[in-house]
């Protein structure tokens, strides 16, 4: 708040705030007040959710799916973006416009075919097969996001390190990079967070290989064989959630830093 700010300013703006808290945590406190049988504390429902819903692997398959997915699409973006963002080339506009073509077409219109290519080459019901779509959908979000950051690059800073006799990969790597660790770790925590929720890929491409379902796709199918008992799951549903919304907590100061800021300024 400003100095000039008054206090019925400030009451407002806080008030708004609570309220607004309270809506979004809610939800949250009512469903692990139920996973954790309050009043009566325990920890039952959990132990036996993660015993009958097979957990230990569909998280382990989720984790896998994550991090190749993260590593690679991160890794294209950064290469893509950097091109798009600090070189002038023919064709790059162009080229530009098919990446973000990417983030138009919603998954629901291409997973019926995608299926079928996949499957024609053996990738169906396969962690690959999982994997190629998302990095896909992944890198068209992450070429845009990183061709802004680029862009927005001091054109000194790039110019100082190439007067210097340093090469593009010299200039990527050990001066750009560093300074936007912000943007990067931000799409880092967006992809990550998409690619755990992903359902309707892990239900159409593993449609039969029950060992290699992801998190999501395994609490699905819990709650169609529980539908009653409600403790347990709400406790599934707790154990699922609980890797993406731990990695927001640790990380959220970075991530909302990259998602104000997000590159540097001269």
């Amino acid at each position: 708040m400003t100095p000039t700010t008054s206090r019925a300013e400030r009451t407002t703006t806080y008030g708004v705030l609570i309220v607004f808290a309270v809506i979004a945590v809610f939800p949250l406190l009512a469903v692990a007040s139920q996973a954790f049988g309050l009043p009566h504390f325990s920890v039952d429902a959990f132990t036996g959710a993660w015993r009958k819903g097979h957990f230990a692997r569909y998280l382990t398959n989720s984790l896998i799916v994550v991090t190749v997915v993260v590593v690679a699409a991160s890794v294209l973006s950064i290469l893509a973006g950097y091109a798009l963002g600090t070189m002038e080339f023919k064709g790059a506009t162009v080229l530009f416009y098919v990446f973000l073509a990417g983030l138009m077409v919603p998954t629901e219109a291409i997973v019926v075919p995608l299926y079928f290519d996949l499957r024609s080459v053996g990738l169906d019901n396969t962690l690959p097969g999982l994997m190629l779509p998302q990095i896909a959908q992944s890198v068209s979000f992450g070429v845009f996001w990183m061709r802004a950051y680029f862009r927005s690059a001091p054109r000194s800073l790039i110019e100082a390190s190439r007067m210097d006799g340093a090469s593009s990969w010299t200039t990527l790597w050990r001066v750009l990079l560093p300074v936007g660790r912000p943007a990067i770790l931000t799409m880092v925590v967006l992809i990550a967070m998409w690619t755990w929720n992903e359902f309707l890929l892990a239900l159409v491409i593993m449609n039969s290989n029950e060992d290699l379902r992801t998190a999501p796709l395994g609490l699905s199918i819990f709650q169609g064989q529980h539908q009653t008992e409600y403790q347990m799951l709400m406790a599934a549903a707790l154990i699922v959630a609980a890797p993406v919304v731990l990695v927001y907590v640790f990380l959220q100061r970075r991530f909302i830093a990259g998602m104000l800021s997000g590159a540097i300024k001269e």
